[in-house]
């Protein structure tokens, strides 16, 4: 991550990601906020905050970026899931270091 120049929001999502931070994640989505993620759509505090405990926080994800462009992450995922590591993008909308939308897919 060091050596791959990203937008502060998204270097927070994945340093509190990779820390298990949930109250960190949390505090990253602006109001308002969406994430689409397996085919679901989370809107709301309440809602992005169960999709970071049962998505990232229980499975105890590990992002590990691989490149950036247009808003796009690519990163490798691993934790405590059958499969792993695997790929997904990360889309991100960003406005004034917080995430207003992102939408997660397996590439």
């Amino acid at each position: 991550m060091d050596n791959l120049p990203l937008p502060k929001a998204i270097e927070n999502f994945i340093a509190a990601t990779n820390a298990h931070d949930a109250n960190a994640l949390t505090a990253l989505f602006a109001d308002g906020a969406t994430v689409r993620d397996d085919g679901k759509t989370y809107a709301g505090e309440a809602e992005i905050r169960e999709w970071i405990q049962g998505h990232l926080i229980n499975p105890q994800i590990v992002i590990t970026p691989t490149s950036f462009a247009d808003d796009r992450l690519v990163a490798s995922g691993d934790g405590d899931f059958p499969g792993g590591p695997l790929s997904f993008a990360f889309v991100f909308g960003v406005r004034d270091d917080q995430v207003t939308d992102l939408a997660i897919d397996p590439v």
